[in-house]
């Protein structure tokens, strides 16, 4: 079933959820927006992606790497060349 949205929830806990992009999602599917709570976002696996801030150059997304997003700050991912996993805590 589609949920509307550019990934897919792998798995959903009370502390983290685990997120999928897809390698053949449309970039124009990935919009600048803004999260109501504050979360912490690690890289589990992807390459070529990129997590861009509002009036920043993008940072390169890479296994390990781990990315404090406060609430309402405006951001996007940028498509990579293979699915990209994380963790949402």
């Amino acid at each position: 079933m589609d949920s509307g949205k550019p990934y897919t929830n792998l798995e959903i806990t009370d502390s983290y959820i685990i997120r999928e992009f897809n390698e053949n999602i449309d970039p124009i599917e990935l919009l600048w927006h803004r999260d109501l709570e504050d979360r912490t976002v690690e890289v589990l696996e992807g390459k070529g992606w990129q997590f861009q801030r509002d009036n920043e150059l993008p940072l390169e997304l890479k296994k390990g790497v781990r990315i404090f997003i406060p609430k309402m700050e405006w951001h996007r991912v940028i498509k990579g060349t293979t699915n990209l996993k994380i963790k949402i805590e």
